[in-house]
């Protein structure tokens, strides 16, 4: 059933619940009506019909004397009238009342000859009389309309009415229900393609509506996220590249008046340093597609790492089991070249373990050096675009703070974890998390 997109949820929801109410209502109608009262009509009118049929007879044989006192008890008691004289005014019946059609045909069968029926108004009441034989005569048995006590048709009406009455209620409820959370959604929608942030909606309510608000909450928190990454990306990126771009300006200043190979290898240097940071920040701002898994060895993967870091073949220290996996090889290269270029830089001369453990079917992967470490208050800010610590591991030291946003949101795009902890004696361990692989490795 199509709706017209003009009407709203609750009309819609009204319209349905009336139309599947009226359908089932007439269900129930024609059930009841058909194996209930009817059978309980005919019944009823053979009872009417051998009472009226029994009291004619009776009437006939009974003293002319204590006619009257029988003729009060009957409509005292069963609401029956007897005369001899056929009805003043009378007219034919209007058969509306299936009960008189049983009732005649009734008759019929109990006396074997066509009865006749007719109707007349007698202080303001109908009456319904039928001619019925009675010893060598006919006799004029009747009784009013109001003695017909059931009334199917008008109790079906009733319900009916009374259906689509509670029908409207209960659409109008229910919808009331279901759109106050989805106008709340509407309201936060549009707040948030404003580029406001809009106010966390309520987790409660039906199933759905609860999951429909708690994902929204995290897809708001998500673009809160998203917005705020590229503010810290836009205000970190203007802040870096000042200096150089300073060192630049002075040192094209100074090639014009005092040329020198040292200020071209000093204007080369900031280039590079520029490319560097403009890479990294298009690296975080793209975002990381998903990348096809080949399989690998995890020792030879630690080694070709460390072949092509500067510096790490002296430093560096590979413990790993014997073990493959299958993994997207360029994304786990770019996370764990980031992480052990920080601890070459920031591990104090000290020599860096590369460790690979397999546990729970899953594969985990740590760098451990030993230098400052990180504070606990701090190792999630780190994560943060352009975050840099106060210690050794600031600015002076080099590095543009994307490093391990970098990690961070490579191993998320993936499925994977980073983690950073104290190393006991001293330094840091940096982990990073692969869980069990869909084809059954490591």
């Amino acid at each position: 059933m199509r709706l017209s997109s003009s009407l709203n949820l609750t009309q819609q929801n009204a319209l349905l619940l009336v139309v599947f109410f009226i359908a089932f209502e007439a269900l129930v109608g024609t059930a009841v009506t058909y194996f209930l009262m009817l059978p309980m009509a005919r019944r009823s009118a053979a009872d009417l019909a051998g009472l009226m049929t029994l009291s004619a007879q009776t009437w006939s044989e009974l003293p002319p004397l204590t006619r009257p006192a029988f003729e009060y008890e009957l409509a005292r008691s069963h609401k029956l009238a007897l005369r001899a004289e056929p009805p003043q005014d009378a007219a034919p019946p209007s058969w509306r009342e299936p009960y008189l059609r049983f009732l005649v045909a009734s008759l019929r069968d109990r006396t074997g000859e066509a009865v006749t029926a007719s109707r007349e108004e007698i202080g303001g009441k109908t009456w319904f009389w039928v001619s019925l034989p009675a010893g060598s005569r006919h006799l004029s048995v009747g009784f009013p309309h109001d003695r017909i006590g059931p009334r199917p048709l008008h109790a079906l009406l009733a319900s009916l009415a009374g259906g689509v009455v509670l029908t409207l209620l209960a659409a109008w409820w229910l919808a009331r229900r279901a759109i106050r959370p989805l106008e709340r959604l509407q309201q936060a929608v549009t707040s948030l393609g404003l580029g406001q942030t809009p106010e966390r909606l309520p987790e409660t309510g039906p199933r759905e509506i609860a999951a429909l608000s708690r994902r929204f909450n995290e897809m708001a928190k998500q673009v809160e996220d998203l917005l705020a990454a590229r503010t810290v990306l836009l205000a970190g990126v203007s802040h870096d590249l000042r200096t150089p771009l300073a060192r630049l300006r002075l040192a094209v200043e100074m090639l014009v008046k005092k040329p020198g190979p040292a200020l071209a290898e000093q204007v080369e240097a900031d280039i590079e340093a520029m490319d560097r940071l403009i890479a990294d920040v298009l690296t975080l701002a793209r975002g990381f597609g998903h990348e096809a898994s080949e399989r690998v060895a995890v020792r030879d993967l630690l080694a070709e790492l460390v072949q092509g870091t500067p510096g790490a073949s002296e430093r560096v220290i590979i413990e790993a089991a014997d073990a493959t996996l299958e993994a997207p090889v360029g994304a786990l290269r770019r996370i764990l070249a980031n992480l052990l270029e920080n601890a070459l830089r920031y591990g104090g001369g000290e020599p860096v373990t590369l460790r690979a453990e397999v546990r729970d079917g899953g594969c985990r992967i740590g760098v451990l050096d030993r230098g400052p470490g990180i504070p606990a208050a701090e190792r999630e800010a780190v994560f943060r675009p352009f975050y840099r610590l106060e210690a050794s591991r600031s600015v002076s030291t080099g590095g543009s703070g994307l490093g391990l946003a970098i990690v961070r949101q490579l191993a998320a795009a993936q499925g994977w974890t980073v983690s950073l902890q104290d190393r006991p004696g001293g330094g840091l361990e940096a982990w990073l998390g692969l869980p069990a692989s869909p084809t059954g490795a490591p």
